[in-house]
């Protein structure tokens, strides 16, 4: 049986990647949550009108990928001390967040984010949010799987963050 899990952190175009070609991964999803909006659309999202954040949703074999596995993946592809957006993304509705689906996910993601606190691994505060997870809207179909679509254009997307995982991953 399989479960889900839902990060968002910064632009979802380059969230959908480092969580696909893992073992254990289902599907993974781009798309909108913690809003105020049903079924927003991409440019209702970026107009910073709707409350919701650009997210990836993964659906995941626990039994093949753990939530703690999946959860240390979410950390190296994010700033966690940028609460106003990821990397060249700003805004509220690029914010780092870990939405949790049950009560054992949230445990997980809180020891989770302070260990990475009290790593030292960054000199500034670790302030992505643990929120629980509310309604999940698929994103529009050309940014599903962009990575594989737009090639050259998930390229120039991704290599701030991938600077920015080189130096402190």
């Amino acid at each position: 049986m399989s479960e889900k899990a839902i990060f968002a952190g910064g632009c979802f175009w380059c969230m959908i990647q480092p969580f696909d070609t893992q073992p254990g991964i289902v599907s993974v999803t781009s798309g909108y949550t913690g809003g105020h909006v049903a079924n927003p659309t991409y440019e209702q999202v970026l107009s910073h009108t709707t409350g919701h954040t650009e997210a990836v949703e993964i659906e995941f074999d626990p039994t093949i990928m753990s939530y703690e596995k999946l959860v240390e993946i979410y950390w190296q592809q994010t700033d966690p001390t940028d609460a106003l957006g990821q990397f060249e993304d700003r805004g509220d509705n690029y914010r780092p967040v870990i939405f949790y689906t049950n009560e054992q996910q949230k445990i997980t993601a809180e020891k989770s984010r302070q260990a990475l606190q009290e790593s030292g691994r960054f000199t500034e505060p670790i302030v992505t949010t643990i929120e629980p997870a509310v309604v999940f809207y698929p994103a529009e179909d050309y940014h599903q799987n962009f990575y594989q679509k737009e090639p050259e254009r998930f390229e120039n997307a991704h290599t701030k963050r991938a600077n920015f995982i080189e130096e402190n991953w």
